[in-house]
């Protein structure tokens, strides 16, 4: 019986050792991915802020200066699109949509984000685009790969449609996570004037015939969770101008929207929430199991190699010597 117990162990204990890596370097990158119906809605601030009255063509400060940023999982298009490249894809409809103070709409810049649903490298499809702008992206954007690394990342922006280095700045701790700090630097760069307007009769097309252009510069700031690769706090230092043309007297510069834009509290409160429990799952699948697997295999072998040396160690006494008592008469 402990010959058998000890087979067993020993199989057991070959399962489970061999089931640590495949947990880890196997399971992991084909189960940990985006579903393609996520849906994940953002308020950022900026307070105060400054603002172009397009009344006066001139600059004046404001209280607030509200973004509501959306990302909305277009399971359709997912589908349609998984099936012509063969892999799993998710399709972001997003919407950048800025308010002033008083409500009313500022800008609005949508986008669709088209990438693998495991690595989140990009996936070129037709639909990527920025404010209708078609676009071929390079890089991330929103979100980092899952066990994000220390080092730097190409990070796709859509003001001006281009790619450029986020760089890591170190490891920090955020409402008691350990995070990866990143920062990105848009020097200043002529970009596109959004489709919509902030004021009715004027369109991107009659302000560019009188030959004033669009200018933006920005420094960006994520603290990403490197177990998830999700952002649970995103900070911009955002200015916009515009310059010359017949809207500025003299030819001159005004500044268009500028203020230092922060995630609201409420949402950084749920947004930590939500990570600390996605974190919990990718851990199971990349620490938590594999090193338990090991652990467990560990156990059962060397339970297993007791046994099988018990079974051999050989036995004393009259029974391990085939002797017995003999009864018989004289």
């Amino acid at each position: 019986m402990r010959r058998t117990a000890s087979l067993v162990l020993l199989g057991l204990a070959a399962f489970f050792t061999a089931l640590s890596p495949l947990m880890r370097w196997y399971a992991f990158p084909r189960l940990a991915k985006i579903p393609p119906s996520q849906y994940q809605a953002m308020v950022l601030e900026a307070r105060p802020a400054t603002l172009l009255d397009y009344g006066t063509m001139k600059a004046r400060q404001v209280p607030e200066v509200t973004i509501v940023q959306t990302l909305k999982g277009n399971v359709d298009e997912a589908h349609r699109v998984a099936r012509a490249v063969g892999r799993d894809v998710v399709v972001w409809d997003a919407l950048s949509y800025v308010a002033g103070p008083d409500g009313k709409m500022v800008s609005e810049i949508p986008e669709r984000y088209v990438f693998d649903a495991h690595s989140q490298e990009p996936v070129h499809a037709a639909g990527e685009m920025v404010d209708g702008d078609p676009v071929r992206r390079s890089g991330i954007e929103y979100k980092w790969p899952f066990l994000t690394e220390k080092r730097d990342y190409a990070y796709f922006d859509p003001q001006t449609r281009t790619s450029a280095p986020i760089h890591y700045k170190g490891t920090r701790t955020f409402h008691g996570l350990e995070v990866y700090y990143f920062e990105q630097t848009i020097p200043w760069t002529r970009v596109p004037l959004p489709k919509k307007m902030p004021v009715k009769g004027i369109t991107p097309q009659a302000v560019e015939k009188m030959g004033t252009t669009r200018w933006y510069s920005t420094t960006r700031m994520f603290w990403v969770d490197p177990v998830t690769g999700a952002p649970v706090n995103g900070e911009e230092i955002h200015k916009e101008e515009l310059r010359g043309g017949q809207l500025l007297p003299g030819g001159g510069k005004v500044t268009a929207f500028a203020g230092h834009v922060k995630m609201r509290a409420d949402y950084v409160d749920s947004t930590v929430a939500l990570v600390s429990a996605q974190r919990t799952l990718v851990l199971l699948l990349t620490s938590y199991l594999p090193w338990g697997f090991l652990a467990l295999g560990a156990a059962l072998l060397a339970a297993g190699l007791l046994l099988e040396a018990r079974a051999r160690r050989p036995r004393t006494g009259p029974a391990a010597s085939g002797g017995g008592i003999v009864s018989g008469g004289p």
